[in-house]
């Protein structure tokens, strides 16, 4: 796949998730074979308004290959300067995501996320703000929802008003933002927003394992496929994904042993760039993803759930092993 000056790798893009899609997250998905990853979404008014927690949410000089950030927000000339903003400050990116899928009720109610979806045309004004800062030479991807409710399912009017003020590629999270995160993803909702456009289109929601992966692609003739929680905890779905969609054997699954050295890896990166205090309280979620299938994993959770220092996470992978005997 061709993204305007960008060669972009085979395999399944990394999805953005507030509070869990860290620096540390990022770099175990590309070290796997994601395609890209995606920043945390950032607000493009608190970045105009000088806030330097939403610029740095979005720096990472070493983000392991291609790298897009995301930024929401519901103002077309705000979006424009947050990105002039996040350029002068020195933040590096390939690519620029809009969202316009967020159903958190914090980012609906200032107008922005998924509540965009109601207003196909200030999402194609977005858009057409966002390309004129950004210039003809970066790609500009959409992520976004089928739609607001089963009463105003507008994805393809407004896939098709993303790609008519330049937008390159478009993700799309097969569910209305009253369904929030709950089944089942509308296959032919996204099947009909990828016949709108002549642009790709990844489709997004409730892809676990590289079969469901390439039935997603088959069923929606979207061009690639978007994970997120599926991954947490099993980052080898991108090996996975890759070899399916590049017709090779599937590769061997990860041992006990390679399973807790991602685990610990990504606690002590998480700790190195956050600090152990601000980094522990979220280290308790990404560590209860990988007792997923493990003997004992509802006591090996609660466990998690008391992580307080890096030195905890030894204990908790003595506990594992202790539990698999």
């Amino acid at each position: 796949m061709q993204l305007r000056n960008l060669n972009i790798p085979t395999g399944a893009v990394f999805a953005p998730m507030a509070g869990l899609s860290d620096a540390a997250c990022r770099h175990l998905m590309m070290r796997h074979g994601a395609a890209w990853s995606v920043s945390e979404m950032a607000s493009a008014k608190a970045i105009t308004f000088g806030d330097h927690k939403s610029v740095q949410l979005l720096r990472d000089d070493a983000p392991g290959g291609l790298y897009a950030i995301q930024l929401f927000g519901n103002e077309p000339e705000i979006l424009a300067h947050a990105i002039e903003i996040v350029r002068e400050k020195g933040v590096k990116f390939d690519i620029l995501d809009i969202n316009m899928g967020c159903p958190a009720p914090k980012i609906t109610g200032s107008g922005a996320g998924s509540k965009l979806m109601l207003d196909p045309a200030l999402c194609g004004a977005m858009v057409k703000a966002a390309r004129q800062a950004l210039g003809p030479d970066t790609p500009l991807t959409v992520k976004m929802r089928i739609g607001w409710d089963e009463e105003h399912l507008t994805g393809v009017q407004v896939a098709a008003a993303c790609e008519e003020n330049g937008a390159d590629l478009l993700v799309v999270h097969g569910r209305t933002r009253e369904q929030m995160y709950i089944p089942p993803v509308n296959v032919e909702a996204i099947a009909a927003m990828k016949k709108a456009v002549s642009i790709p289109v990844l489709a997004n929601g409730d892809i676990t394992t590289a079969e469901g992966a390439m039935e997603m692609m088959e069923r929606t003739g979207c061009d690639g496929v978007m994970i997120g929680r599926g991954a947490l905890g099993d980052p080898w779905l991108f090996e996975r994904v890759r070899a399916a969609i590049l017709g090779q054997p599937q590769p061997a699954e990860p041992t006990l042993n390679q399973r807790m050295n991602a685990l610990r890896n990504q606690i002590y990166e998480m700790c190195e760039e956050k600090g152990e205090w601000a980094a522990m309280p979220q280290a308790r979620s990404q560590a209860m993803h990988y007792m997923k299938g493990l003997r004992g994993a509802a006591a090996l959770r609660r466990a998690c759930a008391t992580l307080s220092h890096f030195e905890d996470v030894d204990k908790l992978i003595d506990a594992v092993y202790r539990c698999q005997e």
